[in-house]
């Protein structure tokens, strides 16, 4: 499969007119829209993406054997051709993108009539050779020793199309030498983050999935949570736990619940509303940080214990959050944990799976039923037996063991999946499948002689 990883570098301040290009390219996305709205009949009647960006870019640029239609030429004269083509796909894929979601909205499928708005952000694509060079020299003198290397780009200087050095660090210069060795390299994308523009360099590498059969793969089964910030399991297809790890970031939360509470402080105190706002951008960043150290130490674990697939609930708290752990609900970055181990996974050979999340902490892993969760330290329940377990291992075996369980019945013929279900019914409901399941699963397979 492939799998994309991209790289931002940072463009150092310089006299430099980045700004009037990013504004001039604007103008033209501005520009395109509303003519592509306009002969959007005629465009959507092409199936073919190449035909219809053809036709698209016909209609505005002018050439020996084409009249075009609209003025685009003279609007923005001696715009470079490919940073035209992609000021022509952006304002494409608006109007695209708008005329669905219309179609959406006659049907009653979405609540409230789109607009389509001329405005946007849209970054322009430097393509290679034509908008950017790499050039590790200046005035004819290596640079490679210094602190920043130098590319070359072209910009508008307000008059006219020319080529600028464009100064990065030497550190963002060599991690793309490092990490473009052997992959392909696609064109880098101008975006602005946090007042400062940087240069997204695009990664392309062709990976191998493991092709373990089932018999022999293991699974790393993670449970995601508030109090823990993940617990991960190591589990062969028998239900055999073969390794268990705890990842917590004590000093991250700790960091994070002081920032949330000078906010809460400044909230309710007079004179203070000023300080929110640089605060919550604060904390925002800091809970971003902990999601990458989080993600990269639940593959790092996977990896090390040669895990072929990695296991997550799948999570959705819908409607209004309420009670005295909203804030830390409201923090929680459960969808881009996963996210990020998603792509840390597909880059390390792994592949990512997720179970029904009902009822896995709340049934104890051993099939004695529901838990009472400790009301001091919400971490630790008691089952019904009376025995003291943590509440997140316990979960990180249930949500393995419904992964097998679902694997399992999967793979068998019909026949031969009713007649497992018949002698095991708990396994039907996979909203209650706890790891006990999947070992009276495997017993009753052993013993019916099913593979």
């Amino acid at each position: 499969m492939k799998v994309r990883s991209s790289y931002g570098a940072e463009i150092r301040k310089q006299n430099i007119p980045i700004r009037a290009t990013l504004d001039l390219y604007r103008k033209a996305v501005a520009w395109l829209i509303p003519v592509y709205d306009r002969e959007w009949e005629l465009l959507a009647g092409i199936r073919d993406k190449n035909r219809q960006f053809n036709l698209a870019e016909h209609l505005v640029h002018e050439t020996k054997k084409n009249r075009a239609a609209y003025p685009f030429d003279a609007a923005f004269p001696k715009m470079p051709s490919y940073l035209r083509r992609s000021a022509v796909r952006h304002a494409l894929g608006s109007v695209s993108s708008y005329h669905t979601r219309l179609k959406m909205w006659e049907k009653g499928e979405i609540t409230g009539k789109p607009k389509l708005t001329a405005r946007n952000h849209a970054m322009p694509v430097f393509y290679h050779k034509e908008m950017y060079r790499l050039n590790r020299k200046r005035d004819g003198r290596e640079i490679s020793g210094s602190r920043e290397d130098v590319i070359e780009m072209k910009l508008y200087s307000g008059k006219d199309w020319l080529w600028y050095p464009v100064r990065l660090l030497h550190t963002d210069m060599e991690y793309l030498r490092k990490h473009r060795a052997g992959k392909r390299t696609e064109s880098p994308v101008l975006e602005k983050r946090h007042k400062k523009y940087f240069l997204r360099f695009a990664f392309a590498e062709d990976i191998l999935l493991s092709e373990r059969p089932e018999e022999e793969q293991k699974i790393c089964a993670v449970d995601l949570g508030l109090n823990t910030h993940a617990v991960c399991c190591v589990m062969d297809r028998e239900g055999a736990v073969l390794a268990r790890k705890f990842i917590d970031f004590a000093g991250e939360k700790d960091r994070i619940g002081r920032m949330t509470g000078r906010i809460r402080r400044a909230q309710r105190t007079p004179g203070m509303q000023n300080q929110i706002a640089r605060r919550w951008r604060y904390a925002v960043r800091q809970n971003e940080e902990l999601s990458r150290k989080i993600s990269s130490a639940v593959v790092g674990f996977a990896k090390e214990q040669d895990c072929d697939v990695i296991v997550f609930e799948h999570l959705e708290i819908g409607g209004k959050i309420s009670g005295s752990r909203k804030q830390k609900l409201h923090l929680w970055r459960k969808r881009d944990i996963q996210k990020r181990c998603e792509h840390l996974a597909h880059r390390n050979g792994m592949r990512i799976s997720r179970v029904n999340a009902r009822g896995t902490s709340a049934y104890a892993y051993d099939g004695s039923g529901k838990v009472t969760r400790d009301k001091e330290n919400h971490s630790m329940c008691t089952f019904a037996g009376g025995k003291r377990y943590h509440a997140d291992l316990s979960a990180s075996y249930n949500i393995g063991a419904r992964y097998w369980i679902r694997e399992i019945l999967k793979s068998l013929p019909g026949t031969a999946g009713s007649l497992l279900e018949a002698e095991v019914p708990s396994v039907k409901r996979r909203s209650r499948c706890v790891h006990e399941d999947l070992l009276r699963l495997r017993r009753t397979m052993m013993e019916k002689g099913i593979a």
